[in-house]
Formats: structure tokens, sequence, C-alpha cells
């Protein structure tokens, strides 16, 4: 079997199972799946910044913020069509990146890093202070599940699990295929050398603008998605302590592979539900996981992974291994 065929092959047992886990799972059950799927595309974004730009942004939780507080304030309202409340949400997370982007990108490296932590907890305190729109640290309760236009009840936990499923499926084939892209193949470059990139033509800086509001776009869309499924927004939704969660998902699961900050959201999300079930300091353990990647598997799960694959593949492949055959 061919590298390329046991990929398909993989890649349709995922699907199946994806599919078939709403008749194998509890209600519980599937709805930590359901948050998996909708952090999944907020860390897929984010790794947009990480591990294909080079920018380590701390107030990407910011862009799902705004997004669900106005989805929520549209629902609290009574609107609630979900095909006039989810562009409404996204465009906000877009404008935001717009206007953020135009200050946060002058600078680089650690100062990036701070610049986007301080904007994040700027947006965080006006969510906590403007308790006539947001309800400040009260937050929004009793939004309700969505209406799609079809005779299909979002209340079901089932229907819910599938809509999330097919945002999760288009965001990742969209991403994959602006990675793919020259765009995205240029962009790479800016993380692999933006000096180089210069000296070739290239404006890094509009590129790097774009990567942001491309990213802030997907936070968008899980915050519609997070917001429907959570029935409630609150100022710490905007919090850098969530970003920094975002962000240690995708370190945990691969940055770099699109597919690695999911398995990074779905390690933690379970390992924390278990967790919690014997002690309250389940924090400590994902730190300890946190500290074994570092030392053992810097590039994530799937980086390790794929260094095994490689590994394996070269051993196959050597001229020892041909004469053994």
């Amino acid at each position: 079997m061919t590298p390329c065929t046991s990929s398909r092959l993989l890649r349709l047992v995922v699907i199946l199972i994806l599919l078939v886990l709403p008749f194998v799972l509890s209600s519980y059950g599937l709805s930590i799946f359901t948050k998996v799927l909708i952090f999944g595309i907020l860390a897929m974004s984010l790794d947009i910044l990480i591990g294909y730009t080079g920018l380590v942004s701390f107030n990407h939780a910011s862009f799902l913020g705004i997004s669900a507080y106005t989805v929520g304030i549209l629902a609290v309202h009574g609107i609630n069509n979900f095909w006039l409340t989810l562009p409404a949400g996204i465009i906000a997370a877009l404008l935001l990146a717009m206007v953020l982007g135009l200050l946060v990108l002058r600078s680089s490296d650690a100062y990036f890093l701070m610049i986007t932590l301080a904007f994040g907890q700027m947006l965080y305190a006006l969510a906590w202070r403007w308790r006539s729109l947001t309800g400040g640290d009260d937050g929004l309760a009793g939004i309700p599940r969505p209406e799609i236009g079809l005779p299909i009840s979002m209340n079901d936990y089932h229907n819910f699990y599938y809509l999330v499923l097919i945002f999760f499926g288009l965001s990742f084939y969209a991403l994959s295929k602006f990675i793919r892209s020259s765009l995205g193949r240029s962009i790479i470059g800016v993380r692999e050398s933006e000096s180089r990139m210069q000296a070739l033509g290239y404006n890094t800086w509009a590129l790097k603008y774009l990567a942001y509001i491309v990213a802030a776009g997907f936070a968008g869309l899980a915050g519609v998605l997070f917001v429907y499924f959570n029935g409630f927004i609150s100022p710490e939704d905007l919090s850098w302590s969530l970003s920094g969660m975002i962000m240690l998902m995708v370190i945990i699961g691969g940055a770099g592979t699109l597919i690695g900050p999911v398995i990074g959201v779905g390690v933690i999300f379970i390992l924390q539900n278990f967790i919690s079930a014997y002690t309250e300091r389940w924090p400590l353990f994902i730190g300890i996981i946190f500290v074994i990647c570092v030392m053992y598997a810097r590039n994530g799960i799937v980086g390790y992974l794929l260094k095994l694959e490689a590994k394996r593949r070269r051993c196959n492949e050597s001229p020892g291994s041909k004469e053994h055959l």
C-alpha cells in the first residue's frame, strides 16, 4: 500500500468515525466531541499564525469573543436566524483583526506577543465594564440554539453536532487549500526567512496582515458555533488565559501541521474531563504533559509521529533492508 493510499484510507476511517459518533456516544460524550470540533477550528486558525506565519499571538480569544458577543447580543434581541448571525459574527472578528493588525504587526517577536496580550486584556476589560451591552461579569445567558430555516431543530444535540461537523470539515478543507496555495507558500516563506522574502520583492507585512485576518475569520466562525453550543458568553471568553490554553493545544498537538492542533484540543479536553472527575488539580497534569512534549516531542504529537514514520521509511529503504528482502 502506497503512502498516498494509506493516507486516503486513514481520512476515510476518520470521517466514518466522526459520522457514527452520535450513535455510540451519550449526550455528554457527544457534547465533549462537539466542543472539540469547535475549538479545533479555533486552534487551526491560531496555527495559521503560530505554525505557518511564525506569529505568536496572545489575543486570539479576542476574535472568538467578539464574534460570540455579536451573535449573543443579536440573539438576545430576537435575531436568531443562523444565516444572518453567522456572517455578522465573522464580520465582527474580521473588522477587529483589520484594525488590530494595523497596530500589532508593526512589531515582531516578543514585542508582538506583548502587544497582542495588551490588546486582548483591553477588550477583556471593555467587556467587563460595558455591563449594559455585554452583561459585565454576569455575561449573556439564555442564548438559544439557532434557527437554520429547515424543519430540523438544533436543540437536538445530534443535529447540532452534525452542523458543527460540517463547518469543521469545510474549515479544514479551506485552510488546507489556503496553506497549499502559492499565497500560503509565500506566508510560510515569511516564517522561514522574512529578509529573504523581502529581497525577492515580497511585501512581507502585507502577507502577515493577510494571515492575521484569515486566522481571525476562522476564529470568528468558531465563536459563532461556540456561543450557540454554550448558550452563554462572558468576559472570560476574551481573556488571555483562553488564548494561552489554545496556544498550549497548538503546541502539544503540533504547530504547522493543521491536524495537530485538533489532536491537541482533543487531548486537552478529554484529559480535562477525565482527570477533573478525580481531582480539581487537572491543570497540573496538563502542565506535566506540556513539559514532556517540550522535552521529548518539541514538534508536538503529530510532529513526533511524522518523525517516527520518516525514520521507519529510511530504515525500509536502506541497502541492508533491501538485501534482507
